[in-house]
């Protein structure tokens, strides 16, 4: 079992906060950029960006090199991972465009509570009475967020 203070020392937790604060300023920069035009162009602008920048990386990290053949079931899963994506993307953004930042990115983590959930179901994972009390906490948080004055 994982204690807190190991989870510091593990190379996933710097990643996953690397995402979080990215993410964060996604955010930040997409309420920015969405003022005044449609969302559905600002999403396909920032996905032309996407594109380039994760095949540099693919291929500075020696990603093409090492891949070989590329199994079907890993194209199927990436390919519904990438529809997922896009439909996620374009309901990010219109709803950033919508509503107030501070309160559309929190209710968009609310794929914390439902990747806990699917990952379970789905994926055969187990969670304990913990992990089900933080699941709780960030669905109460979200929920207290969301709440207008």
């Amino acid at each position: 079992m994982l204690h807190f203070s190991q989870m510091f020392a593990q190379p996933w937790f710097f990643w996953a906060l690397g995402s979080a604060g990215f993410a964060a300023l996604t955010a930040v920069f997409a309420k920015m950029g969405v003022s005044g035009i449609d969302s559905s162009l600002a999403t396909l602008l920032r996905t032309l960006i996407v594109v380039p920048l994760a095949a540099l990386v693919a291929w500075l990290s020696g990603g093409f090199a090492t891949s070989g053949a590329i199994p079907a079931r890993s194209w199927l899963f990436l390919a519904l991972s990438g529809l997922g994506t896009g439909a996620s993307w374009l309901c990010y953004f219109r709803a950033l465009q919508l509503g107030d930042a501070a309160r559309v990115a929190p209710v968009d983590k609310l794929s914390v509570v439902l990747v806990a959930i699917f990952s379970v179901l789905f994926l055969g994972e187990a969670l304990n009475w913990k992990n089900w009390a933080g699941v709780a906490l960030i669905l109460a948080g979200v929920l207290l967020i969301a709440m207008k004055d």
